[in-house]
């Protein structure tokens, strides 16, 4: 949905100069055509669109761009509007599609790049979703995927053949957090003849310009950050001209299609996504820190920190960050993990991250690691139990005495 061409029609005085990240959202999707008197475009509930005859009738089965009425399912001004925002946030963009979850929009973009035959080189650290579409539904279709380390360029070049034609990244990795040297990556994807692929939901393009850092595609969970508040599923896939074509054929031959009032919720939630970021991303610098201080705690894993795995990747590529990160417990006990997750009284337990509340979840990536140890080396073979945080906008204090309280309960009685 939503191909960059047609020029904002809104005061295109505004469109002059370089607009900041804060006035791009406020700005972003709301064309004339599409709000018309009013602030947000309305939610339009819609899967028949009517024509006035027989011509004009065939007329829209010959066009195929955001902004014609067709049919339902290619959507109407309130996913135009959400795709049209998404797009233009991202650098060197063309097009941005829907999906209706952000697994839904790893699978759609992976299928636009993938026929039988072909190989899809996956990072080791991906999101376990990732890691079950490639080994279940892309092998039942005849597609080999192949694991790498995220860390090591020299293996990731090696791991290439004639049959290589995508790469899926996620950086950084969404439970162990290693940051991958995506610039590096995507030139030698480049030069194999791959599709470069990322799973950049972390960051956003607020916080990491992955077409300009050589990436194809750029795909989030609009679950996450652009919704922000716990209540919709969505995702997207952003691209340039040629491979939003795929994308947009392959979704639409798929049937992807989104709600109306799930994207009115994520273009609500987009608007204040910057502010609720750098709140985020700041408090959870700050507990971050302190996690560094406690005995229990063997390694704290958030790029964003000075001194921690990946930083100066982060430092050199990325613009900002989020609230989520990981520590890795001094040792191995699990039932001792548990306890420490029970008593915390701030934090929910449960899946997902980037909504307003605060979540915590443990993990242990040994058993699905493939193409890279864990723990790393270097580290004591004892710690190797997590538990990820998603900090949301409590006050970092109250959740700092969460924690604390939380590792008290911990020791056994």
């Amino acid at each position: 949905m939503a191909a960059k061409g047609d020029t904002d029609a809104r005061r295109p005085d505004r469109q002059e100069r370089q607009l900041g990240t804060g006035t791009r959202l406020v700005e972003a999707g709301r064309r004339e055509e599409w709000t018309g008197a009013v602030v947000n475009p309305p939610v339009w509930r819609a899967s028949t669109h009517l024509y006035n005859d027989v011509a004009a009738l065939r007329g829209g089965q010959r066009g195929n761009a955001d902004g014609a009425f067709f049919y339902g399912r290619r959507g109407a001004p309130t996913q135009w509007a959400l795709a049209d925002a998404l797009t233009s946030l991202e650098p060197g963009a063309y097009g941005t599609m829907l999906y209706p979850s952000g697994t839904a929009a790893l699978a759609g973009a992976l299928m636009a790049v993938l026929s039988p035959g072909d190989v899809l080189l996956v990072t080791d650290n991906a999101y376990e979703p990732t890691r079950n579409l490639a080994t279940g539904i892309l092998k039942r279709f005849g597609i080999e995927s192949r694991f790498f380390d995220p860390c090591d360029l020299d293996a990731f070049a090696a791991v290439f053949c004639e049959r290589t034609k995508a790469v899926m990244l996620e950086c950084p990795g969404s439970l162990t957090m290693e940051l991958q040297d995506i610039p590096a990556m995507a030139t030698i994807a480049r030069a194999k003849g791959a599709v470069t692929c990322i799973d950049n939901t972390w960051a956003s393009p607020l916080g990491f310009a992955a077409l300009e850092h050589g990436c194809d595609i750029s795909i989030m969970s609009l679950t996450k950050h652009v919704g922000g508040h716990s209540d919709l599923m969505m995702g997207s896939a952003t691209a340039g001209e040629r491979h939003y074509r795929r994308l947009r054929n392959t979704a639409q031959a798929l049937g992807h299609v989104v709600s109306p009032d799930d994207a009115a919720l994520a273009l609500r939630g987009l608007r204040t996504m910057g502010v609720r970021l750098e709140r985020e991303a700041a408090s959870a610098l700050n507990i971050a820190a302190w996690l560094q201080s406690r005995d229990e705690v063997a390694q704290v894993l958030c790029p964003m920190l000075p001194g921690a795995p990946g930083h100066t990747i982060w430092k050199r590529d990325f613009t900002g960050g989020c609230g989520l990160f990981s520590f890795i417990l001094q040792g191995g006990d699990d039932e001792a993990r548990s306890r420490f997750i029970d008593a915390l009284q701030l934090f929910g337990i449960g899946y997902s991250w980037g909504g307003f509340e605060s979540l915590a979840i443990p993990f242990d990536p040994s058993p699905i690691r493939s193409a890279s140890a864990w723990p790393p080396a270097g580290w004591d073979a004892a710690d190797r139990l997590g538990v990820r945080l998603s900090i949301g906008l409590e006050d970092a204090d109250d959740l700092i005495a969460d924690l604390d309280q939380a590792f008290n309960a911990m020791a056994p009685a």
